[in-house]
Order: structure tokens, then C-alpha cells, then sequence
């Protein structure tokens, strides 16, 4: 059994990492140098240094752990998706669908505004 650990693209990012984590450790050693020296601005980066090398430790945990989504669960999820638009278009239409109280009033009314309407003074 092969180890994720141990695949060429695994063995990438473990050198990646170890280059990451190590300029990040001078970078913050000579902003402590730095701050030490009067520099007061570098006490911020002295601490900013270490954060940015956790993030790439989080992003190399992240890229070791992303897995490829198989072939037949895009292709569900297409389906699923698809179902779902389906249905919604069609609970749409039957929302649209006129009541038949509704649809007597609305009769009514066209039939009334095509009338001639009545003068109420002898104009």
C-alpha cells in the first residue's frame, strides 16, 4: 500500500515546507535583531514571520489531504443539480398556475374595461 505521504508530489511539498518553514524562522530572527537594534516596527514582523509559517503548514496539510473527486460522484451531483432546477422550474409554473376565483375576477374586470363607460354629465 502506497503512502500519500510518501508520493513524488508529497515529497514536493515536504521540501517545500522545510524551505518555507526555514525562511520564515530567519526572516523572524533577523526582525528580532532588528527590534533588539531600536527598530520597533520589527516586533510586529518578528511575530507576523511565525504566523506565515503555520499558514504554510496549514496549506501543506491542506494540498497532502486534497483528494480527487471520482468520476461518478460528479457526474451524480450533475444529475442531482439538475433534478433540483427541474423541480423548482415546475413548482415555479405551478405557482403561476391562475386560481379560478381569481381568474373569474380578472374576466370580469377585462369584460367591464371594454365597456364604454357611462358620462356622468352631459358632456
Amino acid at each position: 500500500m502506497k503512502s500519500k505521504y510518501f508520493s513524488p508530489r508529497a515529497i514536493g511539498l515536504h521540501g517545500a515546507l522545510l524551505l518555507w518553514i526555514t525562511s520564515c524562522a530567519v526572516a523572524a530572527w533577523w526582525q528580532v535583531g532588528r527590534a533588539i537594534q531600536g527598530n520597533s516596527l520589527s516586533f510586529l514582523y518578528a511575530i507576523e514571520w511565525p504566523a506565515f509559517a503555520v499558514l504554510g503548514v496549514l496549506g501543506w496539510y491542506a494540498l497532502l489531504n486534497l483528494e480527487k473527486v471520482p468520476e461518478e460522484e460528479i457526474e451524480a451531483r450533475r444529475q442531482y443539480e439538475e433534478r433540483m432546477r427541474e423541480e423548482a422550474r415546475l413548482a415555479r409554473a405551478a405557482a403561476h398556475e391562475e386560481d379560478p376565483t381569481l381568474r373569474a375576477y380578472n374576466d370580469h374586470l377585462a369584460t367591464l374595461a371594454t365597456k364604454p363607460k357611462k358620462r356622468l354629465w352631459g358632456h
